[in-house]
């Protein structure tokens, strides 16, 4: 196990994080369509009186 004086030292904003960035914004993507399908789904119920 390596101790903390033999882990390299970290250089902030060296990190490629495209991959981070395009999971989010499908993540996004995705919960805002299951709030609009869930929205759309409670008008309907109110309207048919359901």
């Amino acid at each position: 196990m390596a101790t903390h004086h033999e882990v390299s030292e970290h250089q902030h904003g060296s990190m490629d994080i495209t991959e981070h960035k395009k999971t989010f914004a499908g993540f996004i993507k995705m919960a805002t369509w299951v709030v609009i399908l869930s929205v759309a789904v409670l008008i309907f119920m109110a309207l048919a009186n359901s």
